[in-house]
């Protein structure tokens, strides 16, 4: 298995420090000093929403922040009275990180869209940044330079839970109005199955902005668009498998300005996610080039994870995915499958010390063995 090489521990300690200023800022930032934090409880579960005066009187403005159970949240909500901008301190670290550290860095477009995105609240209510604009922030993550090829992209995918979306009765601005603000060009692409609403948008240089949704419905929903309460009227593609990429999100910052606070798949979940959809993409022209593409960032992101001895972590998110079905456990295999021999050794071999760790039993999840009734996974 090749060597990914770690970052020098210097510059892994500016990024930390620029997570924990950029998630700072973002609150002072996008809360006025003359409102106030509330916490709301809505079905046995407590929830940060900050009040601010109407303009013309007669009442309070309120806007959903987050659960009362993380505790990054709940901890800047405590000391927001505290909290100072330091955009000019934040612009030099993400300085040093790209032209010292060579991080990787977004296309222009893209991290300003991210960033317009992010200021409208997207990421507040718990939208998640995925595609490969997401896999650039997992160098500075893991401490470890990841495969550059795999950085490159001419688009930005986001996604969002459904039942996030209703549950936290509050919304950002219609989605076009927000990605004009960064380009005026953009313009919505009419769904191919209900022509009112769109989940991608792309600019007159052929940017595209597309919007996702677990497909946790039954099958007769399968390819058409979901409405999304919190996007400004905007809707969602529904895609299955998302639901595990997407759960349990972390913090990161987009290395764009002066750092771009988001939340992201965790890195294991991304890596997993990507063996299972790179080979049920088709087989030709442009799907064939992003199944190459998925491989290699899932293949650099476990190489670094198991550099780091994240051993378990990888693991665990390994058997969640393969104890979900034949599918699963087929489209994974199938993805193996397509290495160099000697990685497809060293990660079994990995895999099963992550297996040991987290208590299951390696021979349960042996990539060796053909998942039961199914030779090979179905593209879709």
């Amino acid at each position: 298995m090749a060597s990914t090489q770690r970052l020098d521990i210097s510059y892994q300690t500016l990024y930390s420090e620029l997570v924990q200023r950029s998630l700072d800022e973002s609150f002072t930032s996008e809360f006025s000093s003359n409102g106030r934090f509330v916490a709301v409880e809505v079905k046995d579960k407590k929830y940060w929403y900050f009040d601010t005066p109407k303009p013309e009187g007669g009442g309070q403005d309120r806007s959903y922040i987050g659960p009362v159970a993380d505790p990054e949240i709940t901890k800047r909500v405590e000391a927001f009275k505290d909290l100072k901008a330091d955009l000019k301190g934040r612009r030099r670290l993400v300085s040093t990180l790209v032209r010292e550290a060579y991080l990787p860095r977004p296309l222009p477009l893209a991290g300003q869209v991210v960033e317009q995105l992010a200021k409208a609240g997207f990421f507040r209510m718990r939208g998640v940044l995925v595609g490969t604009v997401a896999y650039q922030c997992y160098s500075a993550v893991l401490g470890r330079r990841l495969d550059a090829v795999a950085m490159q992209t001419g688009d930005a995918d986001f996604a969002q839970f459904h039942e996030t979306s209703v549950a936290i009765k509050d919304s950002i601005p219609p989605i076009l109005q927000v990605l004009q603000e960064v380009d005026p060009t953009f313009r919505e692409i009419p769904s191919q199955t209900d022509s009112r609403v769109s989940t991608r948008f792309v600019s007159r240089d052929q940017f595209k902005v597309e919007f996702l949704t677990p497909n946790q419905w039954s099958d007769d929903q399968a390819g058409k668009p979901v409405h999304m309460p919190a996007l400004g009227g905007a809707a969602e593609f529904p895609l299955r498998f998302l639901d595990f990429l997407i759960h349990q999100p972390i913090r990161a910052v987009l290395l764009h300005g002066a750092g771009v606070p988001v939340l992201i798949p965790s890195p294991e979940r991304y890596a997993i996610h990507k063996l299972i959809v790179g080979s049920r993409r088709k087989t030709d022209g442009d799907a064939s080039a992003k199944s190459s593409k998925d491989r290699l960032q899932a293949k650099s992101i476990i190489e670094a994870m198991i550099a780091n001895r994240q051993h378990a972590d990888l693991a665990s998110a390994f058997v969640e995915a393969w104890d979900r079905g034949d599918h699963w456990r087929a489209a994974i295999s199938t993805s193996i499958a397509t290495y160099e021999e000697d990685f497809q050794t060293s990660f079994r071999t990995e895999l099963a010390k992550g297996v040991t760790e987290i208590g299951s039993d390696p021979e349960h999840y042996d990539l060796a063995q053909q998942p039961t009734g199914e030779k090979a996974a179905t593209p879709k």
